[in-house]
């Protein structure tokens, strides 16, 4: 489409997320402050300190997928660097891929070679995003015999199960007949409107080099999947604690398939660390699953307050620790900073890249 169109529609379609999305929720947040009175702080406190324990279990998963060695950074390190990756990641839309040269760059500064770096943080990546996919399917089946067939979210188990069986026969398909496979992924590709087969091939195979390499060490893949799970469940116990503060006990097998959901979508690189998706797709679906929606406004709210906004100031922070001496004049550590988001910028990814990286369009 021409510049001036594609402007005019995104400007459209982000007027339709203020008027239905973002606007809905303030409205509803007002209408809800009264249950601050009656909020326990003891909860909320608690659903800090999981978040905390997420972010500590999110850096054991960076130092489990690097080589153990004497060069390897101390957990200290790795959380540093982790924070750091993650407040670039939520400034900058298509942040996944700021966050990612930013990770890799402060890892090989802290002595890790290069080869190990970039494994280390696509294995953390991807692993991470499959854990989080598992969980939601886990999720949307456990619900169905115990709420009943709900058409939008037994479709998605139905979906989520057939593609989950369907990805796991190709990554094996992959891994031990490469040629027969690439014949059958760009056979598939070729036959649906808007897939690129070459980038879907590059996509999987891809993932498929990496679950080769990590299932050659059983223990590595094991304590990468144990922390990646760590990672997601106490941040979404922190989301339980949240809601719990205000009063709702909300049920485990809700609570998972709106949080995995939320994250899913969340993940399109259309705003920063999916900035208004996640509260509003995390809302609408909380309440579906029986929470009232003044406590789900509330809950998402103040969760997101110490997920997404309290990680950008501490990144900061961290970056800086890592970057400057401690006693550093003011103006070298603003200098540092700016640096940073300069290079984050040049390094993000746009929507076009993205889309054309996972085979939804092909290269111009």
């Amino acid at each position: 489409m021409p510049r001036p169109l594609r402007r005019g529609v995104a400007a459209f379609v982000a007027l339709l997320l203020v008027e239905y999305v973002v606007l809905p929720q303030v409205a509803g947040a007002s209408k809800s402050l009264h249950l601050l009175a009656s909020v326990h702080v003891g909860w909320l406190l608690a659903g800090v300190g999981l978040e905390a324990a997420s972010l500590l279990s999110y850096a054991q998963l960076t130092r489990a997928v690097l080589p153990r060695r004497d060069n390897a950074p101390s957990l200290f390190d790795a959380l540093r660097i982790d924070l750091a990756t993650l407040a670039v990641s939520h400034v900058v839309p298509g942040g996944s891929a700021a966050g990612t040269s930013l990770g890799y760059r402060l890892l090989t500064e802290s002595g890790v070679s290069g080869a190990d770096a970039g494994f280390a943080v696509a294995t953390q990546g991807i692993g991470s995003a499959v854990v989080l996919n598992v969980l939601l399917w886990l999720g949307l089946v456990v619900s169905l015999p115990t709420r009943g067939f709900n058409p939008l979210y037994g479709t998605a188990a139905v979906v989520g199960i057939v593609l989950l069986g369907g990805f796991a026969g190709l990554v094996v398909l992959l891994t031990r007949a490469e040629a027969q496979a690439t014949r059958i992924l760009r056979g598939i590709a070729r036959r649906i409107p808007g897939l690129d087969p070459q980038a879907v091939h590059d996509v999987v195979a891809r993932l498929a080099e990496r679950l080769r390499e990590l299932s050659a060490d059983r223990s590595l893949l094991f304590a990468a999947i144990g922390w990646a799970a760590a990672n997601w469940l106490l941040d979404a116990a922190s989301l339980w604690v949240f809601l719990l503060a205000f009063g709702h006990t909300m049920s485990p097998d809700g609570l998972i398939v709106a949080y995995a959901l939320a994250n899913v979508l969340g993940a399109i690189p259309v705003t920063p660390g999916g900035l208004g998706i996640v509260e509003g797709v995390l809302t609408s679906a909380l309440v579906g699953f029986g929470s009232p929606r003044g406590v789900a406004i509330l809950g998402v709210l103040g969760w997101r307050l110490v997920n997404f906004w309290l990680p950008i100031p501490a990144g900061a922070l961290a970056y800086l620790s890592l970057r400057v001496e401690p006693d550093a004049p003011r103006e070298a550590k603003a200098a540092e900073l700016e640096q940073l988001a300069r290079r984050s910028a040049e390094d993000a990814e746009d929507r076009r890249t993205w889309a054309t990286r996972i085979g939804l369009r092909r290269p111009d």
